[in-house]
């Protein structure tokens, strides 16, 4: 039995429209119940022009916006009947279970924090993204939610990721891998060294240093980095995926054999497209708030808004939280003396 997801409707580069279009296939394809947050008469106007026969979707008024040019803390202090709140709020309140929002990541994540508060034991939650590599998928987290990061947050990054690629990907023994400059554990920066040291304390499948390169080929089924490095990955990747299909639809156009190569090779490009589209994995997730938060792409299409409303929803019912929290008890000890360890040998 599915639980109700509350869509920040107001969110996005594209919405309504984009939003609206998505609650309704995910409801029709998925029987998600689904509300609508945000401008009640907009949102039912927008509504008015899909069929919602049989499909439960219902809308929720919220008065104001946060745009993307909106500093974080106006989804808190200044608007705070946001539809990103508000929406928050409802899972709050047991109304729904999830949040999915296209609008601004950092309200979304302030907003989260703010209503939800964070899991016992988090200090910073990570925004997830998954990966798509040579043999399966790979988590990447932070992906931007945290540009200044501590080695104690990178730990709790890398708990998480673990736990997540254990239910959500069902990895049996996910690997995790801490993102650097080389494997050589002479390699890194303060951050990376110190981390690295605590990471080999922690009650999971440690596989050390990788370098970028190492993301895609699918050697770790964990990366952890900081926010800022993590944001570089991501956008780095998302203008190469582009760059990659310009190119290649530039090359078939300049002979006919090429375009012959092509139509007998349609299918096989198909799958690579949908293999690397965004919209496939709808959205990342928020985690380590006390809630379920799916942070979507600005410019998402309907594919993405409602692979992220399954997503959301699958997320939810597995208990993934629960996990979370489990795992961080698990290792606060261990973690928690070692980070002290390395503070007195580097005062020596």
């Amino acid at each position: 039995m599915h639980m109700r997801i509350a869509v920040d409707a107001m969110g996005g580069d594209n919405a309504p429209k984009v939003e609206v279009a998505g609650a309704v296939a995910a409801a029709r394809e998925f029987s998600i119940p689904i509300t609508l947050v945000g401008d009640r008469n907009l949102l039912a106007a927008e509504l008015a022009g899909h069929n919602t026969s049989g499909l439960d979707i219902s809308i929720h008024h919220a008065s104001e916006v946060v745009g993307m040019h909106d500093s974080a803390s106006d989804a808190i202090r200044k608007k705070k009947d946001s539809s990103i709140r508000v929406a928050y709020e409802l899972v709050k309140s047991g109304e729904a279970v999830a949040v999915v929002s296209a609008g601004n990541s950092g309200a979304t994540m302030a907003a989260g924090m703010f209503v939800l508060k964070r899991l016992s034991g988090i200090d910073r939650p990570a925004i997830a993204q998954v990966f798509p590599t040579l043999g399966g998928h790979t988590v990447v987290l932070d992906i931007g939610g945290n540009v200044d990061c501590k080695p104690l947050h990178l730990v709790q990054f890398a708990i998480m990721g673990e736990v997540y690629a254990r239910h959500i990907l069902d990895i049996k023994k996910p690997r995790v891998g801490l993102l650097s400059n080389g494997e050589e554990e002479s390699k890194g920066n303060d951050l990376t060294r110190e981390t690295n040291q605590i990471l080999k304390n922690v009650a999971f499948d440690y596989a050390g240093y990788i370098e970028g390169r190492d993301i895609f080929a699918g050697h770790v089924d964990v990366v952890v980095c900081d926010g800022f490095v993590g944001n570089i990955v991501l956008k780095l990747s998302e203008g190469l995926a582009e760059a990659v299909g310009t190119m290649l639809k530039e090359e078939i156009k300049k002979s006919l054999i090429c375009k012959i190569g092509y139509l007998l090779s349609r299918s096989a490009f198909a799958r690579f497209k949908k293999k690397v589209d965004y919209a496939e994995y709808g959205g990342a997730p928020l985690l380590g708030i006390n809630g379920v938060g799916m942070i979507c792409h600005g410019g998402s299409n309907i594919k993405a808004i409602k692979n992220a409303i399954h997503f959301a929803s699958e997320y939810a019912q597995k208990g993934v939280n629960q996990r979370m929290a489990e795992k961080i008890q698990e290792n606060f000890t261990i973690y928690s003396q070692q980070r002290e360890a390395v503070k007195d040998s580097s005062a020596v």
